[in-house]
């Protein structure tokens, strides 16, 4: 099993508005970085876990758990020309970008927060804590993610 850490803002998508998804989940679309993109597609495989995190906001950091539910397909957003991701190079024979679906397993107690997690040495090589990281999208070892877990529960 893999495992995962997924930017969003909350204002645009939050651990509550997946949790209100239910069992069927969201498709995680709009991702529109080359090597996020591949994370998704090469990489993330069902039942693979993911933290949530909130981004541009007021304290940033993981806010819960959530799991891949489908694994990647074509992002419909790609080719709908009222989206904000559209992409008119997009075809339906040679997609160019792909989203997974995923599921709410569960929101922490508390955030644990960007600051928090640059001071804890046993997180000092997770890709988000690096100066200068904007992917939205990043592998965590197993390990990370369950000091992330734990700090959440403190």
């Amino acid at each position: 099993m893999n495992h995962w850490l997924l930017k969003s803002e909350p204002d645009v998508f939050s651990i509550d508005d997946l949790k209100a998804r239910g069992k069927k989940g969201e498709p995680w679309d709009g991702v529109r970085n080359y090597q996020a993109r591949n994370f998704m597609r090469d990489d993330m495989k069902k039942g693979d876990l993911a933290l949530f995190y909130h981004s541009n906001t007021d304290v940033p950091g993981v806010v819960g758990v959530m799991e891949v539910a489908k694994e990647a397909q074509p992002d419909p957003s790609a080719r709908d020309p009222k989206s904000k991701y559209y992409d008119p190079k997009e075809t339906a024979e040679n997609p160019r970008w792909v989203c997974c679906t995923f599921r709410f397993v569960e929101k922490f107690p508390r955030t644990v927060s960007l600051d928090e997690i640059k001071a804890d040495k046993k997180l000092a090589e997770m890709r988000v804590a690096q100066r200068g990281n904007r992917l939205s999208i990043t592998p965590v070892t197993k390990a990370e993610f369950e000091r992330i877990c734990k700090l959440a529960k403190k």
